[in-house]
C-alpha cells in the first residue's frame, strides 16, 4: 500500500493551506493535484474548463491520478474537489477527507484576508447556489470513500495538520 496520504473535500475547505502547514511542521513532500494539471496543460484550471470542457478536465485528472499510482509514495496530496471520483483513488494512498459545513467554507473564503483572489480561483462561488447545490452533491460521497475524516470547523491549519498526523502515526 501506498504510504501517501491524500486529502479530499470540497473546494476552499483548506486541503492546501494544511497541506502546507503540515509539510512545514512534518517535513513532508506535497503536491497539489490542481498545481500537476496546470503545469501539464500550461494552463489554468478555469481556462482549461472553459476551453476544453469538464469532461476534458476530468480526464486530466485521471491521467494525474494513474501517474501518482505509479510514481509517487510517501506524499501528502492536496486534491481539486472533484478529484475524489478517478476510478484509482483508493490506491493512491489512505484517503483524508477534511470536513466543514457549507456554510462556515463560504464564510471562510469571503472573511479572507486574500477574498479576491480566493474567490477568483473557485468561480463556482460567485453563485452561492450553485456551489451549495454541488456541495450537496458531493458530501455524502466524499465520506463514503474517505478512509478518515477531520472536521476542520473552527481550527487553524497548524490544529489540523496535527490532527491528521495523530490520526496517522500516533
Amino acid at each position: 500500500m501506498k504510504k501517501n496520504i491524500v486529502l479530499i473535500g470540497f473546494m476552499g475547505v483548506g486541503k492546501g493551506s494544511t497541506a502546507r502547514a503540515f509539510s512545514k511542521k512534518y517535513s513532508s513532500f506535497i503536491i497539489d493535484t490542481d498545481d500537476l494539471i496546470e503545469s501539464k496543460e500550461n494552463k489554468e484550471i478555469k481556462k482549461i474548463f472553459k476551453k476544453q470542457g469538464e469532461s476534458y478536465f476530468r480526464s486530466l485528472e485521471q491521467e494525474c491520478a494513474n501517474w501518482i499510482e505509479k510514481s509517487v509514495d510517501n506524499t501528502l496530496i492536496s486534491c481539486g474537489g472533484g478529484f475524489y471520483k478517478v476510478n484509482n483513488l483508493k490506491k493512491l494512498g489512505t484517503v483524508v477527507l477534511l470536513d466543514a459545513s457549507f456554510d462556515w467554507i463560504y464564510n471562510r473564503l469571503i472573511t479572507a484576508k486574500n477574498s479576491k483572489e480566493k474567490l477568483k480561483k473557485r468561480p463556482l462561488f460567485s453563485e452561492p447556489k450553485k456551489a451549495k447545490e454541488l456541495y450537496n452533491q458531493r458530501a455524502e460521497d466524499y465520506t463514503k470513500i474517505a478512509d478518515l475524516v477531520i472536521n476542520v470547523e473552527e481550527k487553524d491549519k497548524e490544529t489540523i495538520a496535527k490532527e491528521l498526523y495523530s490520526l496517522l502515526y500516533i
